[in-house]
């Protein structure tokens, strides 16, 4: 490392932790620990999966740091990262002894790196980006970023713009993998269930609008009966957002629009003239297994959609969406690089986009497309794991 790069980041803020926040963490567990750290939420969902890897092949405990604690597997460990002090980054590494390091994005923490490499710790990254320092410590220290980066036995850069910025700033052994495999959207359903509705719905064309707010039941109306027009025999699956409006809408659709509705919380099932099959949010991998066309509810005049895409992309379903993508603007990002999502800006362009998907041929390209983006980032997965395998001696 720099002596003077490190220095002068070093000396830019000092700190000292307290030996109260010790007290908080959870005993070392026995075994060979392995440390993954995501700076951001983007990238703990990829290290989760990971973790479950380690755990279910290869029994090694997991300790996790990310921002928020995520879904964990059984014997993964999540902790707040430390910062990036050098009694704080001490203290962490004497109470965990971790046996390898994988770090993902781009930040570098080199105080920490420092340290780890000097206990010989073995360290890599992955779904990597352009280097920086951590948030509030940027700054001009000579040489510090190429020194963190070169402790790193192997560099999994995410994407080419990802090679070019590592590369210019001299990490080691770098390697264009991608993205990594997210933790499995895939919900589960009854399998009798879906063969008894699959049954009586009698190869009926069906769509789904999933967990559709108020300000959007006019446009999935509208949109049902503009297709409706085109397919007679076209069943909607109605989740609304917000249960209590059940009652509305069964009344609205039954006496404005003259449709024959069924409710699932009645125990009813959808018969050869029922129009709309009204359900609730509790069995989603059901419906998504029904419904080979899927829009999602709170993207076109929500505060913002409101389920997971992979979801509905995970089990062949071919997505429509508004222009709000809530907290799913990653993801939204991927589909449509992948062109695997129809994105609607208003009512009538919902309706339009349900009249060309009606077509089974232009549905299954867009289901199978998003279909691929849910399931990519396996082989990337599996090239992690084996990076760790390796700093752990055991390839």
């Amino acid at each position: 490392m720099s002596p003077i790069g490190l220095s002068l980041y070093q000396l830019a803020t000092r700190r000292r932790v307290a030996g109260a926040a010790l007290a908080g963490w959870p005993a070392r567990p026995a075994g060979r620990l392995v440390w993954l750290h995501a700076p951001e939420a983007e990238q703990a969902g990829s290290l989760v999966e990971l973790a479950r890897h380690l755990r279910e092949e290869d029994g090694h405990p997991v300790l996790l740091t990310a921002p928020a604690a995520p879904d964990l597997p059984e014997g993964v460990i999540w902790q707040p990262p430390p910062g990036d002090f050098l009694d704080e980054a001490r203290a962490f590494l004497d109470h965990w002894h971790p046996d390898a390091i994988l770090f993902s994005g781009g930040e570098l923490r080199p105080t920490l790196v420092t340290l780890a490499a000097e206990r010989r710790l073995p360290m890599g990254m992955v779904e990597a980006r352009k280097p920086a320092l951590p948030e509030g410590r940027e700054g001009w220290y000579p040489g510090l970023i190429r020194a963190a980066l070169a402790p790193m036995q192997e560099v999994l850069a995410l994407d080419e713009p990802s090679v070019r910025a590592l590369r210019k700033a001299g990490a080691p052994n770098l390697v264009l993998s991608g993205r990594m495999e997210q933790p499995s959207a895939v919900l589960p359903a009854s399998e009798a269930e879906r063969e008894s509705l699959a049954e009586g719905m009698a190869a009926r064309p069906v769509w789904l609008a999933v967990s559709v707010p108020q300000a959007e039941e006019n446009a999935v109306i509208e949109a049902h009966r503009a297709a409706l027009r085109l397919a007679h025999r076209l069943l909607l699956i109605l989740v609304p957002e917000d249960p209590a409006r059940i009652p509305h809408l069964v009344t609205r659709m039954e006496n404005e629009e003259g449709w024959r509705v069924a409710q699932r919380s009645l125990d009813e099932e959808p018969e050869t003239e029922t129009e709309v099959f009204v359900a609730d949010a509790s069995e989603m991998g059901l419906w998504y297994r029904l419904a080979p066309i899927a829009f999602l509810g709170g993207s076109l005049a929500g505060t913002g959609c409101l389920r997971n895409p992979m979801e509905a992309a995970a089990l062949g379903a071919s997505l429509i969406h508004g222009p709000r993508p809530g907290a799913y603007g990653t993801v939204f990002g991927r589909l449509g690089a992948a062109r695997a999502a129809r994105s609607v800006a208003s009512g009538g362009d919902l309706s339009e986009a349900l009249a060309e998907l009606l077509s089974p041929d232009r549905a299954a390209r867009l289901a199978q497309a998003a279909w691929g983006v849910a399931s990519e980032g396996v082989e990337v997965t599996q090239r992690a794991h084996s990076l760790i395998r390796r700093m752990l001696g055991e390839e």
